[in-house]
């Protein structure tokens, strides 16, 4: 009898080993990749207006110095603005793949950014005139503006949209799949909550002593906080010399390392809880004292 209670606590104290491992890393995607407030704050951190800058600067001909100027002060002008698309977007995402929304639509009005482009051109050119319009009459100088703004609105489309509609099959497929695992996540994370508190119920009962029962649940509780802790620590130091190797942006290069950083926070919080709480708990098996049976 007592080598079958031993085994079941060495089974019960496994399980929920193994259950609090991989409860800290669905509570890690929880928290930050299918979080959309984490998404947007880590967005918010990224440069994201020096990289459109970036791209708009590449489909614009012509590297006078106005461009450059014109540039700069339309994205300080937008990037409030940029901001909030940006974060309608991610909601709108998160909406549909957390099952809120059963349609997927993004969308990016263009019309404010080449307005706002068309001005700054404006402005840099009758500041500072280019050397090809130097002396020549204000009406060349119009006629050079509105051709400006004519290329301008070719390349810049009122607006980007995407919706489901508007994907390929292979797209749609992928957002289903990426919706469902979305839904298994959550349904997990309610799971392990239960099965957690399931196996510390049984630990508790088959133990029948605050003192045995106490010491066990700390050792499982300390030993596997500080090996999800420890996996926190050792993870980015992993992962960002591989992804230092793929040659991306500076500004994305620069943003990786916060984003790693902010990525594996629960996991050491959880870490961290589930440490104090072992030792509070082993603390308590020794100095709690068994009630006397009185005569």
């Amino acid at each position: 009898m007592k080598f079958l209670k031993g085994l079941a606590l060495t089974v019960l104290s496994l399980l929920l080993f193994l259950s609090l491992s991989v409860f800290g890393l669905v509570l890690t995607l929880n928290y930050t990749i299918l979080n959309p407030d984490f998404v947007t704050s880590e967005v918010d951190r990224l440069d994201a207006c020096a990289l459109a800058k970036e791209a708009l600067s590449q489909q614009i001909p012509g590297d006078e110095p106005y461009i450059t100027e014109a540039l700069d002060n339309t994205f300080a002008e937008l990037e409030p603005w940029l901001k909030e698309q940006v974060n309608s977007n991610i909601n709108s995402s998160y909406d549909y793949l957390l099952g809120k929304s059963e349609d997927l639509t993004l969308s990016l009005p263009m019309q404010p950014v080449a307005d706002a482009l068309k001005s700054n051109i404006r402005e840099a050119i009758l500041n500072t005139p280019p050397p090809e319009l130097a002396g020549m009459p204000p009406a060349a100088v119009e006629m050079y503006l509105e051709e400006v703004s004519r290329q301008i609105d070719e390349m810049l489309p009122p607006s980007f949209e995407f919706d489901l509609s508007s994907m390929s099959p292979e797209v749609r497929a992928q957002l289903e799949q990426a919706r469902e695992i979305t839904g298994y996540v959550q349904l997990g994370y309610k799971a392990l909550i239960g099965l957690i508190l399931l196996l510390v119920g049984l630990i508790i009962l088959i133990n029948r002593e605050v003192r045995s029962s106490t010491r066990s649940l700390g050792t499982t509780f300390l030993i596997s906080g500080a090996s999800g802790y420890a996996g926190a620590i050792i993870a980015p130091n992993l992962v960002q010399p591989q992804l230092a190797q793929l040659g991306l942006p500076a500004q994305i290069q620069g943003w990786l390392p916060q984003l790693i950083s902010d990525f594996v926070t629960p996991l050491q919080m959880l870490g961290i809880g589930l440490v104090a709480g072992g030792v509070v708990l082993i603390i308590v098996s020794f100095v709690y004292k068994s009630r006397q049976p009185s005569f």
